[in-house]
């Protein structure tokens, strides 16, 4: 055998003795191993099979498909958040350490943020799928199957935004300057999203919200605790002062929070006005929610990185889009 060979059988035994583990038994596994093949390895079989509709529209795959890639895009933008928060070490979903490290400099920081918007450019720009791809006759039918489900429950892109910045930043607009000093569970309680899903008519948590707290509560909590000295804003304001005025890195971070909290919620508001605005009555989102309340940032005003824009800039927040979205 080559050097080179048992140089790397060496290296096999060294990492598998490290493990308790006997290397002979390993190579002879490999004796039986098949070849490795593209739809093998992404599961697309598995993959394809996914899309469960519950009527007979055909659009209806189309609105499953959308959000399925939305969903994956969001697990690789939690992932890139992650080694940012992290200083590039390798973690659970939990917060568990695998032990991989290394250190994040400020150009690290940059390129995991340009990944980031990436993937927020990718869906922004696809979002047409939604806006022009299907008949409106259809979605208008189908969505009914799907009460009280609604894209208000994509629980990645809260852990997205508890992720991003302080708790305070996500709290309801009007009670931010009141609960700046409060508890944690406080604020919790008047997080944004919370005043996008009550009953128009009862003023009580839908049954959407109610199902999406029950399953996801815990999660929201030990994401918080386990980001909130951590989380992308804070990565920031914990920079050098020099590195903090790096111009890349704060158009990146400006980016990311036009990204997130002006362009999807804005291209999600034009598909609802396409598909639920109506001459006499607008059609109530199926989770029972006021979308004309709840989607435009100008009611929500939900910024991430708030030292980094002007108070006009701030004061007018998504004017831009809709001015050049809704001549």
């Amino acid at each position: 055998m080559s050097k080179e060979i048992n140089h790397k059988l060496a290296k096999l035994q060294k990492k598998y003795s490290s493990i308790g583990q006997d290397m002979n038994s390993y190579l002879e596994g490999l004796l039986y191993t098949n070849p490795l093949s593209y739809w093998d390895y992404i599961n697309l079989e598995t993959l394809l099979s996914l899309q469960r509709p519950k009527t007979d529209f055909p659009d209806e795959e189309i609105f499953i498909v959308y959000h399925q890639i939305t969903e994956l895009y969001f697990k690789l933008i939690i992932k890139e958040i992650t080694t940012i928060c992290n200083n590039g070490k390798v973690v659970s979903d939990i917060g568990e350490d695998k032990g991989w490290k290394k250190t994040l400099s400020t150009n690290d920081f940059i390129e995991h943020l340009k990944r980031i918007n990436n993937y927020f450019k990718a869906l922004i720009s696809s979002f047409d799928i939604m806006i022009e791809g299907m008949e409106r006759s259809q979605f208008l039918k189908f969505r009914m199957s799907l009460l009280p489900a609604s894209g208000f429950q994509s629980y990645q892109y809260r852990i997205i935004e508890l992720m991003s910045t302080d708790l305070i930043n996500l709290v309801e607009k009007n009670y931010r300057k009141k609960l700046s000093k409060s508890s944690d569970l406080d604020k919790f309680k008047k997080i944004y999203w919370m005043k996008g899903s009550v009953e128009l008519k009862t003023g009580k948590k839908t049954l959407m919200l109610k199902n999406f707290e029950k399953k996801y509560s815990k999660l929201f909590i030990k994401t918080y605790q386990n980001y909130k000295k951590n989380n992308l804003f804070k990565k920031y304001n914990a920079l050098k002062k020099k590195d903090q005025k790096n111009e890349v890195l704060i158009n990146q971070l400006k980016l990311y929070d036009l990204n997130v909290n002006v362009e999807w919620p804005l291209v999600h508001y034009k598909s609802a006005v396409k598909y639920l605005s109506m001459p006499d009555k607008d059609i109530i989102a199926t989770g029972g929610t006021n979308w004309k309340k709840y989607m435009p940032p100008k009611f929500q005003k939900r910024i991430f990185f708030p030292n980094l824009w002007t108070e006009t800039e701030k004061e007018n927040w998504g004017k831009n889009w809709v001015l050049s979205n809704f001549k």
